[in-house]
């Protein structure tokens, strides 16, 4: 047997032991500590921020700074805002990144797949022409080529370029 170390997973399993009460979307955000939560935009009714434990390179999510669980859920001005910061998010990969397509998706309710049930959130993962090969098909692993930290770097420049700041 073959074994592959991935140090870095620990911190997600010891998370998900000690998940603690409340959302953790609503904790972040509330933090003031941008750079140590992944929130790599604030704007008036939604952010957006870095999946910590993404499926690839350059995963982030949308949501809006209101505890809300359903799409249907947002107002006129969230849904707008919500949309309007993942079109910016796709032209920030795009640019960085240049992957060769997207998955964008929401999962709405535990047996769809959300890890936070009670806060809406968007996913945006980057894709590339064979980022699934064969570890994830026959040995039920995923690698991930590029730290959180640099990925957010340069996408955290990028989006201050793209709103002017």
């Amino acid at each position: 047997m073959k074994k592959i170390w991935a140090p870095w997973r620990i911190r997600y399993i010891e998370m998900a032991m000690e998940r603690s009460e409340g959302c953790i979307f609503c904790s972040k955000i509330n933090q003031n500590e941008d750079d140590k939560n992944l929130i790599l935009y604030r704007g008036k009714k939604c952010f957006i921020i870095m999946n910590k434990f993404p499926y690839n390179p350059g995963h982030l999510m949308v949501a809006p700074y209101r505890h809300i669980a359903s799409y249907e859920d947002l107002e006129e001005k969230e849904s707008l805002e919500l949309n309007h910061l993942i079109g910016l998010s796709l032209k920030a990969l795009k640019e960085v990144m240049k992957p060769d397509g997207f998955n964008i998706g929401v999962n709405l309710g535990r047996v769809a797949g959300a890890g936070v049930e009670g806060h809406l959130h968007v996913h945006i993962v980057p894709r590339w022409n064979g980022d699934t090969n064969f570890m994830p098909i026959l040995a039920d692993i995923k690698v991930i080529p590029e730290a959180l930290e640099d990925t957010y770097k340069k996408l955290k420049e990028k989006f201050k370029q793209k709103e002017g700041r």
